[in-house]
């Protein structure tokens, strides 16, 4: 089981994602759409059209 640690910050993106982007795609998306750094100690969450895969 892992236990995330208290300082952990998790984000969840809200927009639908094509969840065929790689993980390149993805992380342009945290910094572009989100204005966040993908190398930051952090959860992000991503999720499909239909909401049925995150």
């Amino acid at each position: 089981m892992i236990r995330p640690d208290a300082k952990l910050q998790v984000f969840l993106c809200r927009e639908p994602v094509d969840m065929r982007k790689s993980i390149d795609g993805l992380s342009l998306l945290v910094q572009e759409a989100m204005e966040l750094n993908p190398f930051d100690e952090a959860v992000f969450v991503f999720c499909n059209r239909q909401r049925d895969k995150v």
